[in-house]
């Protein structure tokens, strides 16, 4: 049957540039990514990890339009849920397409093609001037593969920043900023944002539904997030890590129970009797999650995994809401949005000395931040910044929240 395939494969070729072609061109105007910019586009093997649901193939799709001309045929989008690769290998798929003129070949979901990774080590040996993009989920971890870690290059695709989101909304152009250039000159940058748009009006929008793409989809946002909740779990859990199917029900519960404390020192003896699973299973279950980006976890200073944590945060606001979908403690709302938005700028972050504090820390020095009330109390140490809800102009140490959503 496959030699059946192999002899009618270049038709299927063919398929491949058409809907690449109908794809590009029915994209629309989607928001163009920080990461587009950020990306050295001249290696060679280059990975594109995400979540489910951050829009990883729209990303792929936009690179394509950017940067090359339909016509010239030198870049080729593929998918491996195509059934054709089920007997034609992505090595003999890249060797046609190469001595065919082809430059660029996007691959999405690689993950769904066994020993994917031997194939794209033997494509960038074999094929010099071929430049391969894929997407992979958050939970592989590229650099422990021996086949590719020395010669990937991989990125982070995140949920869209409270920026994107305003760009997105308004149609505006605001700019990302560092931490460094937030604290130095928050009142100055603030106020020139506020000159433009004004932020507080779109930020509970963002808290409640911006995080992830489709939310622009003309479908009912919940029930969309969940559906994307629990494909995460069946596939970039469960297939992915390779757990029986058995344990999914196991893990959904784990999940729901973490949702209802967070954010809160996890109680691993409970979980473990509640769930039926051991201590060291919860232990390995609550970094699939993280890896996931279904939860973060937050440790005191010194500590990290596979240490019990000290907190256990949603990864992001939009999946609170999903879990409990009634009303919201607003400082739970406002912790998990810092720590979302600062995790996002590879800051590393640890639990200060009381309940709303983060330490933070990036290659050069370390912050102490409180999230407090929506109206901030007046701050007196010069070494604690203070972040405030309903403020769109901060003074002195004390900083709008919102800003935070500035980063990328």
């Amino acid at each position: 049957m496959c030699i059946f395939v192999a002899l009618i494969f270049l038709r299927l070729v063919e398929a491949f540039f058409r809907t690449h072609r109908y794809l590009v061109e029915h994209l629309g105007n989607p928001v163009e990514r920080q990461l587009m910019n950020e990306i050295n586009w001249d290696h060679r093997l280059i990975a594109i990890k995400g979540t489910r649901g951050v829009g990883k193939t729209t990303f792929l799709l936009q690179y394509a339009r950017r940067f090359y001309d339909l016509s010239k045929r030198d870049c080729l989008y593929i998918n491996m849920n195509n059934f054709s690769f089920t007997c034609r290998s992505i090595y003999d798929f890249a060797e046609e397409f190469y001595f065919k003129g082809g430059k660029t070949l996007l691959i999405d979901q690689v993950f769904k093609y066994p020993n994917w990774a031997p194939e794209l080590r033997k494509c960038y040996e074999k094929f010099p001037d071929l430049k391969i993009v894929f997407t992979v989920s958050t939970v592989m971890r590229l650099g422990e593969n021996p086949e590719i870690s020395t010669i990937i290059n991989f990125y982070n695709l995140r949920g869209f920043s409270f920026r994107e989101f305003l760009n997105i909304i308004t149609g505006s152009e605001l700019r990302s900023y560092t931490l460094t250039e937030i604290l130095a000159s928050h009142r100055e940058i603030a106020t020139d944002i506020c000159a433009r748009i004004k932020p507080l009006a779109y930020f509970r929008d963002y808290i409640h539904h911006g995080y992830y793409p489709f939310f622009l989809e003309k479908r009912n946002f919940s029930e969309n997030l969940l559906k994307t909740i629990n494909m995460m779990l069946e596939v970039d859990v469960l297939s992915i890590r390779q757990i029986e199917q058995s344990y999914l029900s196991k893990i959904r519960k784990l999940l729901y129970l973490l949702s209802l404390s967070t954010p809160g020192k996890p109680n691993i003896s409970q979980l473990s009797i509640e769930c039926e699973i051991s201590r060291a299973t919860v232990t390995n279950y609550l970094d699939y999650l993280k890896n996931a980006r279904l939860i973060n976890l937050l440790y005191r200073e010194g500590e990290e995994f596979p240490k019990k944590p000290d907190l256990v945060y949603m990864h992001n606001t939009n999946l609170i809401y999903a879990f409990k979908p009634g009303q919201q403690d607003d400082q739970i709302l406002r912790e998990t949005f810092f720590y979302n938005q600062l995790h996002h700028n590879d800051s590393k972050l640890k639990k200060g000395s009381k309940a709303g504090v983060f330490a933070v820390e990036n290659q050069t020095d370390k912050y102490i931040f409180r999230i407090d009330e929506s109206k901030a109390k007046s701050n007196k140490k010069t070494d604690v910044y203070t972040t405030a809800e309903m403020m769109e102009i901060g003074e002195g140490n004390t900083i709008p929240l919102w800003l935070f959503g500035f980063l990328y």
